[in-house]
């Protein structure tokens, strides 16, 4: 029986590709859904659905519909969400910040595996003999 880990569950919706996407453009203030769609860009109207009904069950995000005609459904961030976005926006911003790092990193360690001659970069260590 698997045990149950509730935490996990919440940390996927909370950093996942559109999870990110929507709770960051909601920290700007509240929106509509074409208006949150064409902010974050590429995603399908169906996979935008999801993930704002996934934040909703969660308590990260409120959804208002007005009654008008046609109806208007607005989106804001609950206190919960604010405080998931502000860490999801600093980890967003910590990545951009770093990204020259990240590619100087790829960089040597793929000029590596290529001088090696096939040989994976860690050969030698104790973790190149436990996955060999």
């Amino acid at each position: 029986m698997k045990v149950s880990c509730p935490e996990r569950a919440i940390m996927e919706h909370v950093t996942s590709r559109w999870g990110v996407l929507v709770l960051t453009a909601l920290l700007d203030g509240s929106r509509r859904f074409s208006e949150l769609r064409r902010e974050i860009g590429d995603v399908s109207e169906k996979m935008l659905t999801q993930t704002l009904r996934t934040l909703e069950r969660d308590g990260f995000v409120r959804r208002q519909a007005r009654p008008v005609i046609p109806p208007h459904v607005d989106y804001d961030l609950t206190p919960l969400g604010m405080g998931a976005a502000r860490q999801v926006r600093a980890l967003a911003e910590w990545t951009v910040a770093h990204v020259p790092d990240v590619e100087a990193a790829r960089t040597a360690y793929d000029d590596q595996a290529a001088s090696g001659a096939g040989t994976h970069p860690r050969a030698g260590t104790r973790e190149a003999a436990r996955t060999a």
